[in-house]
C-alpha cells in the first residue's frame, strides 16, 4: 500500500527529477513542460498509478489519445437513441484488490450475481446446469442435468483446491515478484503440480466425469486465450489461474454503473490528488537515458515536448517499442487475440428450452452456450484449420438484471435488458486471411449458436435503435486492434505470464521493468497484467516511489 506519508520527501525527489530532465536533449524543439511522471494512456491501470503517485506528492500528467479516459474499461450508449450504458469491452470485476479500491477511496458498489452460471446441455438444451452456492441444491442440479449426483461432490472438491491456490497467490500480486520456489512453498504440493506443472486438460479429466461440468471449468482457461486444453505451453493453465484467484475467492462481480463507473471515479480521484489528465493527446515518441525521459505529444494539432523523471507506459509493449523507435514485436500465432465481443440490447429476455429454470435465474450469471468440453476441443481444431467454429462456443451475461441502473427509466419499465457475449476460439488470423468471414456471416453464426439453446429466435427479441437498426454490435480482434490500438486485438496485450518470477533476474522486481530504468510498463502487458485489476498500475507506482 502506498500511504500519504513521506510527501515532503517525494517533493524533494520531484525537484531532483526536474534537474535530471535537463540531461535529455530537446534538439530543436522547445521543452513545453517538465514533470516528475508522464503516464501514456488513461486506462484503469494508468489512472491507478496516477492516483498513487500524485498522492505521494509527485507532479503527474496523463496523456490519453481518446476523448475520454477509461481505455477498455468504459461504459457507453453505443446504439443511437437507446439509453443503455453498455460496458463496451471489459465487463466484470474480479482481479482489482478490494483493499486497493478502499485505499483510493473508490465508492463503487460491487454486486454478487445470484447464480454463478447456467449451462444448457449441448446434446439436450431442454436440460441445463445451474451452479448455485447451496450444496443440496447444487447436488440436485447436477443430478438433473448430468444424471450423476456425485459430480457435485467432485465439482466442490475441485474448486476447494482452486480456492486454496487463490488464497496463496492473490495477495502476492501487489508485492515484489517471488521466485517460483517461494510461491510453490505457499501452495499445497498436489495443487501446484496439477495447476502449474500439468496441462489443465489432464487435471479436468481426472477431476470431473461429465462433459458438461468439464466444459464449464474449461472456459475459464480459454477466455482470450487460443489454446488446446492439453497444450504443453500451459498457456491455458496460466489463463485459468488468473480467472480463479481474484481477491482470494475467484468471484466475478459486477460494478454498479458498469465498468465506466470504476474508471470515472479513478480519474476524478487522480485529479483530486493533483494529477493532470489531458485527453485527445497522442504520444508520438518516447526517449530516455539513465537519468530521465522525454515524451513528444500532439495536442490540438501541436506537437509538444515534455520532460520527465519517469514514463509509465499504459499501452501494449509493442506500442511502447514503436514509440521508442524500435521494431515492434506484436503477438504472433496462437498468442494473438482470439475472441469476438458482442453487445446487444433486447426488448425482453428470450424463453429457454429448459423450462425447469427461470429465465431471469438463467441469465443473471454466466450463461454458457455450446461450451461442452468436447465442443471446446473441436472448436479449437476448426479454428486452427482457418474455419469459424460451428457452433460458436460462447458465454453471455445480462448485466441489467443485476444492475438496472445502466438502463434509462423507459427501458427499465418496458422490460428491456442488455446482453454481453464473449465468443471463444476466434483468432486474429481468421479475420486477416484471404477470406475472412463477413459481418453477415458473423451475425448469422452468433444468432445460430444462441438460437440452438433458446425456445424462440433471439432476433425476435432484439431492440431497434432510433434509426431502425437492430441493437447488435460485433467486435473482432481486428476491430479491437483498430479501435483500442491493441496489436492483434489481444485483450491481455501480450500472452499472460505466471504471476511470479520465471527467471532469476525477475526475482524481487515489480514486473513492470524494461531495459530502460526511466521507462516502465504499467498496463496489461506488464507481468501480472491482464483483466481489470489495477495491479500493474499499483506496481509501477511502487517501482517509481521505491526508486526515488
Amino acid at each position: 500500500m502506498v500511504s500519504d506519508a513521506g510527501c515532503s520527501a517525494r517533493k524533494q525527489a520531484a525537484a531532483r527529477f526536474r534537474e535530471q530532465t535537463e540531461s535529455i536533449s530537446a534538439g530543436e524543439m522547445q521543452v513545453s513542460q517538465r514533470v516528475d511522471v508522464v503516464i501514456v494512456g488513461g486506462g484503469h491501470n494508468g489512472l491507478v498509478a496516477a492516483c498513487l503517485l500524485a498522492r505521494a506528492g509527485l507532479d503527474v500528467v496523463v496523456f490519453e489519445r481518446a476523448r475520454e479516459t477509461g481505455g477498455a474499461a468504459v461504459s457507453a450508449e453505443i446504439f443511437p437513441g437507446v439509453p443503455a450504458r453498455v460496458s463496451k469491452y471489459a465487463y466484470l470485476l474480479s482481479l482489482m484488490p478490494r483493499w486497493l479500491m478502499h485505499d483510493l477511496g473508490l465508492q463503487v458498489e460491487v454486486v454478487r450475481r445470484r447464480v454463478s452460471s447456467y449451462t444448457p446441455c449441448p446434446t439436450d438444451p431442454a436440460r441445463g446446469l445451474a451452479v448455485v452456492e447451496d450444496p443440496f441444491s447444487l447436488a440436485e442440479q447436477f443430478a438433473a442435468a448430468t444424471g450423476d449426483a456425485a459430480e457435485a461432490e467432485r465439482w466442490q472438491a475441485f474448486y476447494h483446491r482452486t480456492a486454496r491456490m487463490a488464497k496463496a497467490v492473490f495477495p502476492t500480486l501487489t508485492e515484489p515478484l517471488r521466485t517460483a520456489a517461494e510461491m510453490q512453498a505457499l501452495c499445497e504440493p498436489s495443487d501446484w503440480h496439477d495447476f502449474v506443472e500439468r496441462p489443465l486438460g489432464e487435471v479436468i479429466e481426472s477431476s470431473l466425469k461429465t462433459d458438461l461440468a468439464r466444459g464449464v471449468v474449461a472456459t475459464d482457461a480459454l477466455i482470450g486465450t487460443f489454446a488446446d486444453l492439453h497444450d504443453r505451453s500451459l498457456r491455458q493453465n496460466i489463463c485459468f489461474l488468473y480467472h480463479v484467484i481474484g481477491n482470494g475467492t475467484g468471484d466475478w462481480d459486477l460494478p454498479v454503473g458498469g465498468m465506466g463507473a470504476v474508471t470515472q471515479q479513478l480519474a476524478a480521484r487522480a485529479r483530486q490528488y493533483g494529477a493532470r489528465i489531458v485527453t485527445s493527446a497522442r504520444v508520438t515518441a518516447i526517449d530516455a537515458d539513465e537519468q530521465a525521459a522525454a515524451v513528444r505529444v500532439e495536442i490540438d494539432g501541436n506537437e509538444q515536448l515534455v520532460q520527465a523523471g519517469y514514463v509509465l507506459a499504459n499501452c501494449p509493449p509493442a506500442v511502447l517499442q514503436r514509440l521508442q523507435g524500435r521494431s515492434p514485436t506484436p503477438p504472433t500465432g496462437d498468442a494473438t487475440g482470439a475472441q469476438l465481443k458482442v453487445n446487444m440490447v433486447l426488448q425482453r429476455l428470450p424463453q429457454l428450452r429448459d423450462t425447469r429454470v427461470g429465465v431471469r435465474e438463467a441469465f443473471c450469471g454466466t450463461f454458457h452456450v455450446n461450451e461442452g468440453y468436447g465442443q471446446l476441443q473441436r472448436a479449437v481444431g476448426q479454428a486452427r484449420l482457418g474455419r469459424l467454429p460451428s457452433p460458436l462456443p460462447a458465454e453471455i451475461y445480462c448485466h441489467s438484471l443485476s444492475d438496472p441502473s445502466i438502463l434509462g427509466p423507459e427501458l427499465r419499465a418496458a422490460g428491456a435488458q442488455t446482453l454481453t457475449m464473449f465468443v471463444l476460439h476466434t483468432p486474429y488470423e481468421l479475420f486477416t486471411g484471404a477470406t475472412p468471414p463477413s459481418r453477415m456471416e458473423l451475425r448469422a453464426a452468433v444468432l445460430q449458436t444462441l438460437d440452438s439453446v433458446l425456445a424462440e429466435p433471439l432476433e425476435d427479441c432484439l431492440l431497434r435503435d432510433s434509426q431502425g437498426r437492430e441493437c447488435l454490435e460485433i467486435s473482432t480482434p481486428l476491430d479491437l486492434e483498430q479501435s483500442l490500438e491493441i496489436p492483434t486485438g489481444n485483450i491481455f496485450h501480450t500472452p499472460l505470464e505466471w504471476p511470479w518470477a520465471t527467471t532469476a533476474s525477475e526475482a524481487g522486481q515489480w514486473g513492470v521493468e524494461t531495459d530502460q530504468p526511466r521507462v516502465v510498463l504499467c498496463g496489461s502487458g506488464a507481468k501480472r497484467g491482464g483483466g481489470v485489476s489495477g495491479v500493474p498500475g499499483h506496481n509501477a507506482a511502487r517501482y517509481v516511489l521505491g526508486s526515488s
